[in-house]
């Protein structure tokens, strides 16, 4: 499975579109792979989600006003069908879209269009939570930032909390509070977003760093790049021990046998590590 193969499934978890096979997503106290009815009505209207791709994620057969409203007509308590017209209009007007733009059909818009599409009907149902699956990964770099910069404005006015997974690792500090970072499906590594990319202490955090190139010339020297050896283990039949320990630097006896905790060391943060150490390195850019 490749690493934007298990983001999607992540994903997909985390919003009941698919089962897990193992383990547990426990929402306000309740494990959502258990939940059914009402409570699962009730939890997929909380958490809604953005998908990675607009080109697939969006019916061609519907017209944009239905896909934005398509959520009310099983949570029709929270829109009556004589407001969803214009509350659809100002749903598209909020993410920087025409109004009038209801009645065309997504193949009418270009990418940076179609995610906004996206984002309106996440938005539609009034959730506490979006899971963010990558949403400007398949936009062209000069959309991204004024997609990233709406969910921000978003974010503020709506009251609302994101699970963003991507791989762009300066998105990531852009805009987000807390990081976890995941190997094999694992968090080997979480805390602030100044913890975290200030002062990584797992070896995999620490060698994902050193390969983000920086826009500062003077700033490149000083960045020792960290390179890893051999290939990425099949998540489906991971290393005994700690997952990263084939392709680690600080690899010992301890590592085949003993799977690290994810607790704090001493480093300041909770890290999988037997051998957790805090090294600090020059910033990612966070613009």
């Amino acid at each position: 499975m490749s690493p934007a193969a298990g983001s999607r499934r992540l994903s997909k978890l985390l919003v009941a579109l698919e089962k897990p096979t193992g383990g547990s997503i426990v929402y306000k106290g309740r494990d959502v792979a258990t939940m059914t009815g009402r409570a699962l009505k009730e939890y997929r209207r909380e958490v809604q989600i953005i998908f990675q791709d607009p080109y697939s994620s969006l019916n061609p057969r519907m017209t944009v006003g239905d896909i934005v409203a398509e959520g009310w007509s099983v949570h029709s308590d929270i829109a009556p069908r004589k407001d969803r017209l214009k509350r659809t209009q100002d749903l598209l007007d909020r993410v920087g879209l025409n109004p009038d733009y209801v009645n065309r059909y997504p193949h009418q818009f270009s990418g940076g269009q179609r995610q906004r599409i996206g984002i309106a009907r996440a938005l539609a149902l009034r959730p506490e939570i979006i899971v963010c699956d990558e949403p400007v990964s398949a936009l062209d770099v000069s959309v991204q930032a004024q997609v990233v910069n709406l969910l921000e404005d978003l974010q503020d006015d709506f009251g609302l909390s994101y699970l963003f997974i991507a791989h762009d690792l300066s998105v990531v500090r852009h805009i987000s509070d807390r990081v976890s970072v995941m190997y094999l499906g694992s968090i080997v590594e979480e805390g602030t977003d100044e913890q975290v990319y200030t002062t990584p202490s797992h070896p995999y955090t620490q060698a994902l760093l050193s390969s983000v190139p920086l826009h500062e010339p003077h700033l490149r020297g000083q960045k020792d790049r960290i390179l890893l050896q051999g290939d990425v283990p099949s998540p489906a039949d991971p290393p005994s021990g700690c997952r990263f320990r084939t392709r680690c630097w600080k690899a010992q006896d301890i590592c085949a046998t003993e799977a690290p905790a994810l607790v704090d060391r001493g480093q300041g943060h909770p890290a999988a590590c037997h051998f957790a150490e805090a090294r600090a390195v020059v910033p990612v850019d966070a613009e």
